[in-house]
């Protein structure tokens, strides 16, 4: 417990260089037929500028600390020119200490990315107001990412940075773009951030940083410990669906997930697996085929 301690005092202290994204961007268009696909390539390697090269939080990191994510952006429509339509695959992970596993912390799929770019256009980008829906769409999820990010270290760590991703949202209201009001669907970005700024989901964001800090962090010196706090923290979930049933920020948790909880407790004691299973097929039934593994403890 010492040793990792010291590990993240030593984190905490170099955390004073260097940008904060490690983010890889890749652009596809299987339905474009446009033979000319060198302004995709200038599109993507000015995407990958802007979230690499910004500053977005007060913590500044080594290059080896920076929060890795990747950006799969889909074009469905180009007109040859300047007017895109896309989705985009957004996925960050965290590293686990003690040991080379990244741990996913956000997947979610952004299905109205739509945005307009001219080759050799800056990405400007302003908190005051909206410049563009490229730079807005990048803007606001790099804030969410760190937001994110910071949860899982400190209890509730990522609420400046949520804050400033609802100030995004707010600049891009009057935008002729959707995705950023509540009336366009349930599963947007309005609702994302909503959730992440409502007092109602501090449990779920309060259940990021025990899963990640008192659990994964714990497990290369004291796995049962680690395994221990995790399974203590998973009922919180049952008593917000409750509430808060179907919402879009337990979607997002679900997502990243599902998978993980199921290796992490997949060797456990048949009592302990039974009692992880019937949790998350409570709160997550769509993804109860993964979550049958656990039953039979392969």
């Amino acid at each position: 417990m010492k040793k990792l301690l010291l590990i993240l005092f030593l984190l905490a202290a170099f955390r004073g260089f260097g940008q904060d994204l490690n983010a890889r961007v890749q652009i596809l268009s299987p339905q474009i037929q446009n033979t000319n696909k060198r302004p995709l390539e200038v599109l993507q390697t000015a995407i990958s500028d802007f979230l690499n090269n910004k500053k977005w939080s007060d913590n500044a990191f080594q290059a080896q600390e920076r929060i890795d994510c990747t950006f799969v952006i889909t074009l469905k429509e180009w007109d040859g020119s300047s007017n895109f339509k896309g989705e985009a695959q957004i996925i960050s992970t965290r590293p686990i200490y003690g040991t080379t596993y990244n741990s996913p912390i956000l997947s979610i799929n952004d299905k109205n990315f739509d945005f307009n770019y001219t080759e050799g256009q800056p990405l400007d980008f302003s908190d005051q107001n909206f410049t563009s829906n490229i730079s807005s769409l990048l803007a606001f999820y790099a804030y969410v990412i760190v937001g994110m990010d910071a949860d899982t270290f400190a209890s509730q760590g990522g609420t400046p940075y949520f804050t400033k991703a609802q100030t995004v949202l707010n600049n891009a209201q009057n935008a002729p773009y959707i995705g950023w009001k509540a009336f366009e669907g349930l599963k947007n970005r309005y609702w994302l951030i909503e959730n992440l700024n409502n007092k109602s989901f501090a449990p779920l964001r309060q259940l990021l940083y025990t899963y990640h800090r008192q659990g994964l962090d714990l497990m290369s010196d004291d796995p049962k410990k680690g395994k221990k706090n995790i399974a203590g923290a998973l009922p919180a979930l049952q008593e917000l669906d409750k509430q808060k049933q179907g919402s879009m920020l337990n979607q997002v948790f679900f997502s990243a997930k599902a998978d993980e909880i199921v290796d992490i407790f997949s060797k456990s004691d048949p009592i302990e697996r039974t009692k992880i299973f019937n949790v998350m097929v409570d709160v997550d039934p769509a993804n109860t085929t993964k979550y049958e593994e656990l039953k039979s403890g392969k």
